[in-house]
């Protein structure tokens, strides 16, 4: 036996995003459990094209995403990995995020059924690729979160268009504090349609599989009540007339004032959950979301993904991400450290047009 012949063989590595058809079932299953199913490039390339293949072609009627493993769907983007480009000075990160915000805008205008079963950790990228879907599912498991301020980022993935689609501030206080929302309080916000047990999505799985390969936007809903149940509450519905009475201002110190003004418990802990976020990014994050009220969805994706020139450009990204997720030592040193000493020019830099842009717009229109 010769040499090459006697070495041991590499274990194949596991494809990060697995696709295929189950009868009239399109699916797209995730498949970095150990990492959340955090996305990578790669991954958002798989998505975009098994979104192709599965349009185009007349056998699938139906197509189903979710993430491996019982943690979650997707915990966001693969954050270390942007965070090293950017300190490298590569070009990876614009590249992973203008591919990234194409593909959300397409799933807003998918033409056919797009099911997404938000299980467990649904998080910035991860709800990227199901807030837009046409049939969203919630489990007892969802911990829905935007914590984008707790890294001195900002919430993306068009986070400043769908957290403003409601007459109400409950989009507001999920993108300044980032607190983790359960099935009933993302469905009370709009981010998701019904809730699904855990233990019936095999079997879910399984009815919308067996569905007709046409015409089945309607037969899907009917499968996927069959198997719903309301959540059980939520902490938004108990607050929301505080959420609107804190949140609704223009300027970050105007929401701290009125929840120290107010000093009940809810108040206390917004107060300090808010204590902790960058104030940079609280700042820019707030004027993304008003903003965001008049705009469609491409201007909303097309301010962000500019905006981001200034986060590989900022003290408060890699020091959050360094806190969190390197040293994990929860202490970051924000620059500013104060909401009083984050200047104007501070947040303009955020603002500047992208000489790149991500999508064709009309002589005259403003993103």
């Amino acid at each position: 036996m010769s040499d090459s012949m006697s070495d041991p063989q590499p274990a194949p590595t596991a494809p990060e995003t697995i696709v295929e058809r189950q009868s009239a079932l399109g699916r797209i299953r995730l498949n970095r459990p150990k990492a959340l199913n955090s996305l990578t490039l790669g991954m958002v390339r798989d998505i975009e094209a098994a979104l192709d293949d599965f349009e185009h072609d007349p056998t699938v009627a139906t197509v189903l995403v979710t993430g491996e493993g019982e943690r979650g769907l997707c915990a966001g983007g693969d954050i270390r990995a942007i965070h090293d480009g950017g300190k490298a000075g590569s070009d990876a990160p614009s590249t992973f995020w203008r591919e990234e915000y194409a593909l959300n805008a397409r799933i807003g205008r998918y033409p056919k059924p797009y099911v997404v079963v938000m299980d467990g950790i649904v998080m910035g990228g991860g709800v990227g690729i199901s807030v837009y879907g046409s049939h969203r599912i919630v489990t007892e498991r969802t911990r829905f979160a935007m914590p984008e301020t707790g890294i001195g980022f900002f919430p993306d993935v068009g986070a400043s268009w769908f957290l403003t689609r409601e007459e109400n501030e409950l989009g507001t206080y999920v993108a300044l504090t980032g607190e983790p929302l359960g099935a009933a309080d993302a469905i009370l916000a709009g981010f998701a349609d019904i809730h699904v047990p855990s233990e019936h999505l095999p079997a879910l799985v399984e009815a919308l599989a067996g569905l007709p390969g046409k015409n089945v936007d309607g037969e899907a809903w009917h499968v996927i009540r069959r198997f719903s149940s309301g959540p059980s509450g939520g902490i938004l519905a108990p607050n929301r007339n505080a959420i609107d009475r804190f949140f609704g201002f223009d300027k970050v110190e105007e929401i701290v004032a009125a929840l120290r003004a107010d000093g009940g418990a809810f108040a206390e802990k917004c107060l300090a959950t808010l204590s902790a976020k960058s104030p940079l990014s609280l700042k820019v994050t707030l004027r993304l979301l008003r903003l965001g009220r008049r705009a469609g969805l491409e201007a909303c994706l097309e301010r962000e993904f500019a905006a981001t020139a200034a986060v590989l450009a900022s003290h408060d990204f890699y020091e959050g991400v360094r806190a969190a997720v390197i040293d994990k030592d929860r202490n970051p040193q924000w620059r500013p450290a104060r909401l009083a000493d984050v200047t104007e020019a501070d947040v303009d830099a955020y603002f500047q047009p992208s000489a790149h842009p991500l999508f064709a717009t009309t002589e005259g229109s403003t993103p």
